[in-house]
C-alpha cells in the first residue's frame, strides 16, 4: 500500500469519482469516512426525493429500493479496496460477484441519512468479500456478505 493510500481515511465525492465509474443516477454513495485500508470504511447516502427511483417506487409512499441499498454498500466496498490499493485514476473497476444472506429491516425514505459499514473477511487480491450493514441513524436498515472482483487494466 502507497504513503497515499495510509494517510486517505476518508473519500469525498471527487475522489469516489475517481476510483469508481459510477455516476448518476446510479452512484449512490456521497462520501466515504473511517476508512480503514484492507478492513473497513463507512459509506454514506443521502437520501433525497429527487432521485429518479422514488417517481415508481413508490408513488406517494417513496421508499429507497433494498437492492439499491445493497448496491450502496457495494459502492463503498469500490472504494474502500481503491483507496486499499491506490487506485485513483487508473481505469480499475471492482465487479460485483455475489450477495448472500440479505436482508431489509426498514424503509429508507427521503430525509434519511444512509451509512453503510463495510468490513473485509477476506481480500487484497483479485476477488474481495465483504460483510455489510446499512444503518439509518443507528437502526439497522439492511445487512449483506458480497463478493467483489478487481479488473485491473492490462499494461
Amino acid at each position: 500500500m502507497t504513503e497515499a493510500a495510509e494517510a486517505t481515511l476518508s473519500a469525498d465525492i471527487q475522489l469516489i469519482q475517481r476510483i469508481i465509474p459510477h455516476r448518476y443516477p446510479f452512484l449512490l454513495v456521497d462520501r466515504v469516512r473511517d476508512i480503514v485500508p484492507n478492513k473497513s470504511a463507512v459509506g454514506i447516502k443521502c437520501v433525497t426525493m429527487n432521485e429518479p427511483q422514488f417517481t415508481g417506487h413508490f408513488p406517494g409512499l417513496p421508499i429507497f429500493p433494498g437492492v439499491q441499498i445493497i448496491e450502496a454498500m457495494a459502492q463503498t466496498s469500490a472504494v474502500l479496496v481503491g483507496v486499499s490499493m491506490d487506485l485513483a485514476d487508473k481505469g480499475a473497476k471492482v465487479y460485483f460477484m455475489g450477495i448472500d444472506g440479505a436482508k431489509f429491516r426498514r424503509k429508507v425514505v427521503p430525509g434519511d441519512v444512509l451509512e453503510m459499514t463495510v468490513t473485509v473477511k477476506r481480500g487484497g487480491g483479485k476477488v474481495w468479500k465483504f460483510e455489510g450493514r446499512a444503518s439509518v441513524d443507528g437502526e439497522l436498515a439492511a445487512e449483506a456478505e458480497f463478493s467483489a472482483m478487481l479488473d485491473l487494466p492490462k499494461g
